[in-house]
């Protein structure tokens, strides 16, 4: 029997007392127990986006090639000859933290239907994770679970994991950050939407049986604090089949192949059956009616608020035409899924719900979406944000080797080698990847044409952390850069925007501040928002994460043998920066590992200087000038240069290299800024390569020449780094097995 609904079960569902008194007054009476539940998830800060949303409408969503934007299951944009690509990015943190394995899985299953659902077919994948440090007794743990679990979905299901980012830090201590990213591509005519238009047409759910994993999974694991408690909440964690995925990506794909089949989809993601039936009816200005005695169900005696709730996976709901119905169910059944006739679209503006030929559940679909409630959150500087811009470079002792400091830079926790992690995921399945992990971007060819996409993803949450603003302006140019040292130019940008509690004051200064920063650079350097996701309340006992604004970022190369990539090619071949050499050892890497610091305003970034280096860097790769490019951040210069020396797939090899100027000299290696790339070019090209630079106002400055089997670094006229290129590159591939495993 289902108990009755009270102020207090309400207040037990995540709803506070003036939200369950604005559900009774929509509904004009006391809630069902199946219309609580409904009320719950759909209100919840997972779906409504309630304290974000009037925030998130000052982000530029409007571009040349920007198909669609944010509100629906992905974004889209054309890239030529009526081919669309579409991407997104989510958070599936909180469940990681509960069940590693499923809850990353099932992150990448979600993400990869968001694709399918908008009538693409997934092609890339990558991921941006945090972790706690190595001192805390679950990180380990969860570093393995959480990359099997990529692993294990993403190797199955045939989508190569093509880059990403690992970055650990105690902020993450409580809270891991799974943030998973997929690109489809398609034809712009088969694009299709979460709509269910035209009363009186099927209501189809397609694909796995429904159970009881993952009730109140993402959509309220992701809407609170974790306590003392949170290990218990592990059996609400979804569990995956990507086998079943791979069923279902293909007769969706089927389906939506001949127009007009198919009138909307959507997947079952957070939430399950009510998010997919009340969204789409909202989006069409519809309702439906939905008689969940026809779901599949794979348990005994399940009520209607578990079917309802359930975020089981592998699921999707469509919207077919009554002579359209036989053919939806042909497809799914060629490829050994359900496809049951659930409902009918209505013109009531309302979902009801029958279960055993009762109603038990009435529910006004706008009430649930457009008219959720929406919170502009009190705002407030934090109280020791001012202390930590205080840097006091008197204080801290200057290097007296640079050769040492680069060697423990090197193999940190932070900046050695992924190959550990990223070796785990197939990458080159389905033999696009053109540029695998291991560079500034990914590249993937587009079979059938000579055009490529490149991929990236970034974010410095210790920038973040000191200034929310400049440190979100930082996190879109880098990931612009890595685009134009890849060779393309941006056509959009997907966040992930991962907060702590937005209930506190100083979290919405964070949060608002980063959207500041965001939407300036987004402007600036011509990178739209297409969608993405706000992950709040990533806190443990009060406990906050460092705010961290991921930023994934999409880019066009006409003509595929144009990539870049970051590492030196070719003894004798010049070492260019294009850039100013001057860093600053506030927010760096070196100050926290070898100082344990953070302090310090991060450089900011001149975003009109930014956006000239990046059209420099791709106008002389397209006048052949040079042979690769690197940007230069984390590590400061002289880690990039190693990076430059190391991280090729062949052989390493060595350079020489002269900086000019005077002052610090860990900030002259390691001090860390933006609008700086490190490029290499044959000696014939550098005249023409110093006349554009000039030109286009960006400074140019020759430091070495590549070849041999050692880095060394003069610097005010003494050789301040003295590396053997082989052993270091050795050293840092294989530093992360040792830290992971010590």
């Amino acid at each position: 029997m289902e108990p009755s609904v009270t102020r207090d079960l309400a207040l037990a569902h995540g709803l506070t007392a003036e939200e369950y008194d604005r559900a009774v007054q929509a509904l004009g009476r006391t809630p069902t127990y199946a219309e609580l539940g409904i009320f719950s998830v759909m209100w919840s800060e997972h779906c409504s986006y309630k304290s974000s949303r009037v925030h998130l409408k000052k982000l530029p969503t409007e571009g040349r090639r920007l198909i669609q934007g944010p509100g629906e299951n992905a974004g889209v944009v054309a890239i030529g000859d009526g081919i669309a690509a579409v991407f997104k990015m989510e958070s599936h943190n909180h469940p990681s933290y509960v069940e590693p394995y499923q809850g990353a899985a099932t992150g990448v299953g979600g993400i990869l239907r968001d694709i399918f659902t908008m009538g693409a077919r997934p092609i890339a994948s990558l991921n941006s994770l945090r972790f706690g440090s190595l001192e805390h007794p679950r990180t380990r743990y969860l570093v393995g679970g959480v990359v099997s679990g990529i692993a294990g979905y993403g190797n199955s299901i045939g989508v190569p994991t093509v880059g990403g980012e690992i970055y650990f830090h105690p902020s993450y201590n409580g809270n891991i950050l799974v943030n998973v990213f997929s690109l489809g591509i398609a034809r712009l005519e088969k694009i299709h939407k979460g709509t269910a238009s035209g009363p009186g047409n099927p209501v189809i759910y397609a694909g796995s049986k429904t159970g009881r994993d993952g009730i109140h999974g993402a959509s309220l694991l992701a809407s609170s604090e974790f306590d003392a408690a949170s290990e218990s909440k592990r059996p609400t964690v979804q569990v995956g089949d990507p086998f079943t995925e791979k069923l279902l990506l293909e007769a969706c794909l089927e389906v939506m192949k001949s127009p007009g089949v198919v009138v909307g989809i959507q997947d079952m993601g957070a939430a399950g059956l009510t998010c997919s039936t009340v969204e789409m009816a909202a989006r069409a200005g519809t309702g439906m009616e939905i008689d969940l005695d026809k779901v599949p169900l794979r348990e005994e005696g399940m009520t209607p608020y578990e079917i309802l709730l359930s975020e089981s996976q592998e699921r999707m709901l469509l919207v077919a035409t009554p002579q359209t119905e036989r053919r939806v169910r042909e497809v799914f059944a060629k490829w050994d899924l359900d496809a049951s006739v659930v409902g009918r679209v209505t013109d009531t503006g309302r979902v009801r719900v029958f279960f055993k030929g009762h109603q038990v559940a009435d529910v006004p679909a706008h009430a649930l979406v457009d008219d959720a409630p929406r919170y502009r959150r009190p705002s407030a500087r934090p109280s020791w944000q001012e202390a930590l811009a205080n840097l006091d470079r008197d204080v801290i002792k200057d290097i007296e080797d640079g050769t040492k400091t680069l060697q423990a830079l090197s193999t940190s926790l932070n900046l050695c080698s992924r190959e550990e992690i990223y070796t785990e995921y197939d990458h080159m399945v389905r033999s696009n990847t053109v540029v695998r992990p291991g560079s500034d971007a990914a590249v993937i060819r587009l079979k059938g044409t000579k055009v490529a996409l490149a991929l990236t993803v970034d974010c410095n949450a210790r920038y973040c952390h000191l200034d929310p603003a400049e440190g979100a302006r930082l996190a879109v140019a880098e990931a612009a850069r890595n685009l134009a040292c890849a060779g393309a130019w941006p056509l959009g940008t997907t966040d992930c925007l991962n907060f702590g509690n937005p209930e506190k004051p100083e979290v919405m200064w964070q949060f608002e501040r980063a959207i500041e920063g965001i939407a300036d650079a987004c402007r600036v350097l011509d990178a739209p928002i297409v969608g993405g996701n706000v992950s709040f309340y990533n806190e443990t006992e009060g406990k906050g994460i460092h705010p961290t604004p991921t930023i994934a970022m999409v880019g066009f190369l006409e003509d595929v043998k144009g990539a870049l990539t970051q590492w030196f090619r070719k003894e004798g071949d010049l070492v260019f920066l294009l850039g100013e050499p001057a860093g600053s050892l506030a927010g760096s890497e070196y100050l926290a590992l070898l100082h344990g610091l953070e302090a310090g305003r991060p450089q900011p970034v001149d975003l009109a200087r930014e956006k000239a280096l990046h059209d420099l860097v791709r106008a002389v790769r397209d006048s052949g000038l040079v042979v690769s490019a690197h940007d230069c951040s984390e590590g400061g210069l002289a880690f990039a240069l190693l990076e430059c020396c190391i991280t090729a797939p062949g052989a390493a090899v060595g350079a020489g290299i002269n900086l000019e100027g005077k002052g610090r000299l860990d900030e002259i290696l390691f001090g860390e800024a933006p609008t700086r790339v490190i490029v290499s070019a044959p000696p014939e090209a550098r005249a023409r390569l110093e006349q554009k630079a000039h030109a286009a106002s960006v400074p140019v400055h020759l430091m070495g020449t590549v070849g041999g089997s050692r880095l060394t670094v003069v610097a005010g006229g003494d050789r301040v780094i003295d590396l053997e290129i082989a052993p270091a590159r050795a050293a840092w591939r294989a530093a992360l097995a040792g830290h992971l495993k010590s």
